[in-house]
């Protein structure tokens, strides 16, 4: 056949088995897969650009506390050395500093740093359980020469415990908690005002009860009593009122941080914040934006590597308590540790041995901070202190 006189037409193509008439042709299939695969690629290469542009913003948003690393270095042969290295012990400070993007309406900056709160987070080696220990602000201890910002030194000297942040800052009161307890910390964070808001903004607010209203210009805080969601100057007035809640002691404030802290424990572990991309990543925005740490935790990774141990550990293993301490035998508004109950304490958590808290009301000598056994003749058992763990919230 021809297509027209004189000119041959082109054969026929062979059938092709399974082929339905009018269906494409393979080489336009082809040109529509190559297609998909290209907007695949860009759509992951997107994403995959997005996903390190956040990390690298969360990444930068964590300050460094270069200072104190040299400043410990300079002391390595006077350190405790680690017990159990599987085990972490964190320092967590909270600074009252007036200096910084809002925090000033707290008060006159004097150019001096302050530790409003002190806690020593201990780790287990197993990631078992998590215990963090309260050290009074007021407790009277001693405190080493430090290197003071200007370069000057201060002498070794019996004092109350937040003046070693005041005289030498974050490495001052590592070497003051070392020297106290016998325990190696192996990590520090400082965290502002600033900081503390927007972590309680970040999980949408943490709920309190009240017994009572609560109005305390200092604070800032005007609260009525009753169940509620406190966020931001709220939370901040919480857990920093002092005269306008319950009997006005810096013990009972301790307490209500506690309290708090492990209220927000255990909605961020129960709300799925850990497990869920869009409300993980407000939470590490402002963690790393209101932190100051080490080299050791100075980067995302470290931080999730640190987040992610604790979300293996039951809200119930979370414990919160206090150091025991009394009032000081020559100033009732300062505070001293009580023996044997405190060096008992300290032994426990250097060497990871496990620590049992159960509210003050349900301890049997419990007024002096002693625990329960601590005149029991087998070390096997494990001691109780005072305190409670995050499953019990602030409304408990």
């Amino acid at each position: 056949m021809t297509e027209r006189a004189g000119t041959p037409a082109e054969p026929d193509p062979p059938a092709t088995e399974g082929a339905t008439p009018g269906a494409p042709e393979k080489p336009r299939r082809r040109h529509w897969l190559r297609w998909t695969a290209l907007g695949v690629a860009i759509v992951v290469l997107a994403a995959a650009g997005v996903g390190w542009w956040f990390y690298r913003k969360l990444d930068n948003n964590i300050t460094t506390d270069t200072t104190a690393a040299a400043e410990l270095r300079r002391y390595e042969k006077e350190r405790p050395a680690a017990v159990v290295s599987a085990a972490r012990n964190i320092l967590l400070i909270g600074s009252d500093t007036r200096a910084g993007e809002g925090n000033r309406k707290y008060g006159r900056d004097k150019g001096t740093q302050r530790s409003d709160t002190t806690i020593l987070l201990h780790l287990s080696a197993g990631k078992k359980s998590a215990t963090a220990m309260s050290l009074p602000r007021d407790l009277m201890v001693t405190i080493p020469s430090c290197r003071k910002p200007d370069g000057a030194r201060t002498r070794e000297q019996f004092a109350q415990f937040n003046w070693a942040f005041e005289f030498g800052g974050t490495a001052c009161t590592i070497r003051t908690v070392e020297k106290l307890t016998g325990i190696r910390v192996d990590h520090h964070m400082v965290i502002d005002f600033r900081g503390f808001k927007k972590m309680v903004d970040a999980v949408d607010g943490v709920e309190v009860c009240l017994k009572e209203p609560v109005n305390d210009p200092d604070a800032k805080l005007k609260l009525p009593a009753g169940r509620q969601t406190l966020r931001g100057e709220q939370a901040l007035g919480f857990v920093r009122a002092r005269k306008s809640i319950g009997n006005g002691s810096d013990t009972e404030r301790m307490d209500r941080q506690q309290q708090f802290l492990g209220a927000l424990v255990n909605k961020v572990q129960s709300d799925g914040v850990l497990l869920n991309p869009t409300k993980l990543y407000p939470v590490l925005d402002a963690a790393t934006k209101a932190i100051t740490t080490d080299p050791g935790l100075d980067s995302l990774r470290d931080l999730y590597d640190l987040a992610r141990s604790m979300r293996a550990i039951p809200t119930e293993k979370v414990q919160f308590l206090t150091v025991p301490r009394r009032p000081y035998s020559y100033d009732a508004n300062r505070d001293e540790l009580v023996q044997p109950a405190a060096s008992q304490l300290f032994k426990e958590l250097r060497e990871d041995r496990p620590v049992a808290v159960t509210p003050d009301e349900e301890k049997k000598p419990g007024a002096d901070g002693k625990p329960d056994d601590a005149d029991a003749p087998t070390p096997s058992v494990a001691p109780t202190f005072t305190g409670r763990n995050a499953a019990e919230g602030v409304c408990s």
